[in-house]
């Protein structure tokens, strides 16, 4: 098989992702103007104006506060040299094998094997580990976690899953007022329909669909930067065998013991609700299985 070129996969899906963010900030303001139009068409400008800054806004604190929300989301602690020194040892090593700063340590007091990274850019990453990754892993397997998550840092993924998260959340929030208002407001509506009927009609529509076809191509981001970020850490430990046997050891031992928020999910390298039966489509994460052959054939 080709050998996968990491800097190509990298450019790929930064371009995907500026992409993906433009179409998602674009269906926003539509979905507003259509409100507007809907609303009071006098006032169209006016709404559009009024959610280019609220989001903007509510973009930039989420932005810098990204990383202290999830933290507190699945009731993170800090790591200690003293009580991890073995963990800390290893993310030292591959912070400085990566050339990225020195990411913050956090754990989870949980049984299950799993990890997480979050944080706007290498400048202030954090690494979150289950205390069950610890004890159940070998080195070798520790690492290969470690460097993929260190992957998903170095290649900026953290940042563009927090934004298209927060776009992402606007836009079904919007939506759903739309069609309550469409819903309660029906028989206000008819001399704005003869106006512009099919306007309405045809955002009407957006509005239902935007959100499930925004939410589709996201996942399909998502599992596409856990091929990456697997690649990317079998490169930076030049073995990627050791991440291979990790997910073998998630995928034996895990038993959705790990509770947390759907919303953070995708954050992990395992999907911690992954023993239900989800369509392919729907997953935030790739299959396990194809994931561990992909890495073998490296």
């Amino acid at each position: 098989m080709e050998r996968l070129n990491v800097q190509d996969e990298i450019s790929k899906n930064k371009l995907k992702s500026i992409g993906l963010m433009v179409v998602v900030f674009l269906s926003l303001i539509f979905i507003v103007y259509v409100i507007a139009q809907f609303c009071d068409p006098a006032f169209a400008y006016l709404f559009v104006t009024i959610a280019l800054i609220f989001s903007l806004v509510f973009t930039v604190v989420s932005y810098y506060n990204s990383d202290k929300i999830v933290l507190a989301t699945v009731n993170a602690r800090p790591a200690t040299r003293k009580e991890h020194r073995y963990l800390v040892n290893v993310v030292e090593e591959l912070s400085l094998a990566a050339g990225i700063p020195i990411p913050r340590i956090y754990v989870i007091d949980s049984q299950e094997i799993n990890a997480f990274a979050t944080g706007r850019d290498p400048e202030h990453g954090v690494i979150c580990v289950t205390i069950g990754m610890m004890k159940i892993l070998n080195r070798s397997e520790l690492e290969g976690v470690i460097a993929h998550e260190m992957s998903h840092i170095k290649n900026f993924d953290i940042r563009f899953a927090t934004l298209v998260a927060v776009l992402v959340g606007m836009i079904v929030i919007i939506a759903d007022i739309f069609g309550r208002s469409l819903w309660y407001g029906g028989g206000r509506s008819r001399d704005r329909e003869n106006k512009g009927g099919v306007l309405l009609i045809v955002g009407l529509i957006f509005a239902i669909l935007a959100p499930i076809f925004v939410k589709l191509v996201q996942l399909a981001i998502s599992r596409k930067r856990e091929y990456l970020a697997d690649s990317s850490g079998g490169f930076l430990t030049r073995y990627p065998e050791g991440l291979a046997s990790a997910l073998e050891k998630i995928k034996k031992y895990n038993h959705e013991g790990l509770k947390v928020s759907r919303a953070v999910a995708p954050l992990f390298i395992a999907n911690p609700f992954s023993n239900k039966k989800v369509s392919v489509a729907l997953s935030t994460h790739p299959d396990i299985d194809d994931r561990i052959k992909k890495l073998r054939n490296m």
